[in-house]
C-alpha cells in the first residue's frame, strides 16, 4: 500500500535514520561560504548531533540570510555540478534562489511520487498538470512526479479553460493539479460550456499553492465531483512535495526522511506541544547541492497528535493557518507588501499614500492597489491618467507576477491612521 517502505519505519527507526542523515547534512553544509562562517562562529559540527532533539543546538536560517547569499552563497559544489534552479519573483529586490543537483531533482521526483502515491494516483492514470511552469516550483515538481510514478502527464499549464476542458476530456485525464481558487473558477466554466462534472473523467485534485480552508476543499469537491487532497511545499524546501495528506484527508504527512520538521513559539523560538499552533521550521536531509538548516517557514500551522489510520509513521501537520509576517498569496504567488511599494514609490507621479486591498471576485483571489496621486498630475485629460494607470499596473505586474486593479486617486483621499499605517485590507469572505 505504500510507495516507499519508508513510510512504516517505526519512530526509534525513523529518527535514527533522521540523525544520519542531519549528521551528513551538516558535514555538506560545511562546505558552503555560508554555512562554513555560521559553523565556525558557533563551534558547530557534526559530532553535537547524538538525538533528533539535539537540532535545536542549530541556529534558525531565515529568509532574509538567503537573500543575504543571492546568489551563490548556500552551494556546497562548484556551479557545474547543478542542473536547475528555481527563484522567488521579484526584479528589483533582492530574490532567493535555490539550487538542484541532478541528484537532488532524482530525489524530488520520487517525494512527489509518492506524495500522489499517497493519494491513490497510479501509473495507469492521466494527470493533466494546470499550474504554471517556470521559476515558480509548482509546475515542474508536480510534473516530474508525475513522470517518476509512471503517469501520462499532461502539461497543459495555467489558465486557457476550454482547451484544458477539451485535453481532459480527449485524453480521459483521471487527476488534475490545480490551484484551489481557479479550481472553483474552473468548475463554473465547465457547467457553462455545457458539461456535467459528474460525467467527467477525472477522479483526483491536487491542490495547494495558496492557503484554503476545509470549506474551499469540500466546495471543489462537490462542485467538480472529485476527492481533493492538500499539499504542502515551499521553493526553500523543494516545492510541492514537502508534506501531502493521503487518503484519510486528516492532516499533511511530512516526510521525515527527507525533512526535519520543528514548531516552535515564533516569539521565543522554543518548541511547543504537539496540537498547539506554532510556526514551522524545516530542515532539508537529503538535499546534497543546497542544503538549509532549521529554515523559519513564518507559516502557523500545529502538529496533529496520534497516528493516521493509513498506517504511515510520519508526523502529521495541519493545514497551514496563516503567516508570521506579512507575506500575501495570491494565485499561488508570494506577495509582500514592501515589493508594491518600492515599485509605486518610485514612480514620480504618486503620492505619500496607498492602499492594497484583497478582494474575492466570483472564486478568484484578486489584488487591488489604490494609489495617490500629487495634486498636479490629477488633471482632467482621461488620457494621462489611464497611461499612468497602466504603467502603474504593469510594472507592479513585472515585479509580482499578477496583474492588479489599479485605481488612481486624489491627494489626502485615502484615511491615514494615527499610529502605524495600515498597508493591507482583506474584504475577502471569511471562512470558518
Amino acid at each position: 500500500m505504500y510507495f516507499d517502505k519508508v513510510e512504516e519505519l517505526d519512530r526509534n527507526e525513523l529518527e535514527k535514520l533522521q540523525v544520519e542523515r542531519l549528521k551528513k547534512t551538516i558535514e555538506q553544509a560545511s562546505n558552503s561560504p555560508y554555512y562554513s562562517e555560521v559553523f565556525k562562529n558557533n563551534n558547530i559540527d557534526s559530532s553535537l548531533i547524538k538525538t533528533a532533539d539535539d537540532i535545536k543546538k542549530l541556529p534558525f536560517t531565515t529568509k532574509e540570510d538567503l537573500r543575504s547569499q543571492y546568489p551563490y552563497g548556500l552551494l556546497t559544489k562548484s556551479l557545474d555540478e547543478f542542473v536547475r534552479l528555481h527563484a522567488s519573483s521579484g526584479t528589483t529586490g533582492t530574490p532567493t534562489a535555490v539550487f538542484y543537483t541532478q541528484k537532488d531533482l532524482d530525489t524530488w521526483a520520487d517525494l512527489m511520487a509518492r506524495s500522489m502515491y499517497a493519494v491513490g494516483v497510479r501509473r495507469s492514470d492521466v494527470l493533466q498538470n494546470m499550474s504554471g511552469y517556470g521559476l515558480f516550483t509548482g509546475g515542474l515538481g508536480i510534473h516530474y512526479g508525475s513522470e517518476r510514478l509512471g503517469c501520462l502527464t499532461v502539461p497543459a499549464g495555467a489558465g486557457n479553460t476550454k482547451r484544458q476542458i477539451k485535453l481532459i476530456r480527449d485524453f480521459n485525464v483521471t487527476t488534475l493539479h490545480i490551484i484551489p481558487s481557479f479550481a472553483l473558477y474552473f468548475a463554473g466554466k465547465v457547467k457553462a460550456e455545457g458539461y456535467d462534472p459528474a460525467e467527467m473523467p477525472w477522479k483526483i485534485a491536487l491542490i495547494g499553492a495558496e492557503p484554503h480552508t476545509e470549506l474551499t476543499r469540500k466546495k471543489i469537491e462537490e462542485m467538480l465531483h472529485i476527492k481533493a487532497y492538500n499539499s504542502y511545499g515551499l521553493s526553500e524546501m523543494n516545492g510541492p512535495g514537502v508534506a501531502f495528506e493521503c487518503t484519510e484527508q486528516d492532516g499533511m504527512h511530512i516526510w521525515e526522511d527527507s525533512f526535519i520538521a520543528e514548531i516552535i513559539n515564533p516569539e521565543t523560538g522554543e518548541h511547543v506541544p504537539d496540537g498547539e499552533i506554532g510556526e514551522l521550521v524545516m530542515t532539508t536531509i537529503t538535499r546534497e547541492g543546497m542544503p538549509i538548516i532549521r529554515y523559519r517557514t513564518r507559516d502557523l500551522t500545529r502538529f496533529i497528535p496520534g497516528k493516521c489510520k493509513c498506517g504511515r509513521t510520519s508526523r502529521r501537520i495541519d493545514r497551514i493557518a496563516g503567516r508570521a509576517d506579512d507575506m500575501l498569496i495570491i494565485k499561488g504567488v508570494n506577495i509582500y507588501p514592501m515589493q508594491i511599494e518600492k515599485i509605486i514609490m518610485a514612480i514620480p507621479e504618486v503620492g505619500e499614500n496607498y492602499l492594497i486591498e484583497l478582494y474575492r471576485e466570483g472564486f478568484i483571489d484578486q489584488i487591488k492597489v489604490k494609489v495617490e496621486i500629487k495634486e498636479q498630475y490629477f488633471v482632467e485629460d482621461m488620457r494621462a491618467l489611464q497611461g499612468l494607470q497602466k504603467l502603474i499596473a504593469n510594472k507592479l505586474r513585472d515585479e509580482i507576477l499578477v496583474t492588479p486593479r489599479v485605481e488612481l486617486v486624489q491627494h489626502n483621499s485615502i484615511e491615514k491612521s494615527e499610529g502605524k499605517a495600515q498597508r493591507v485590507i482583506d474584504t475577502r469572505e471569511v471562512e470558518k
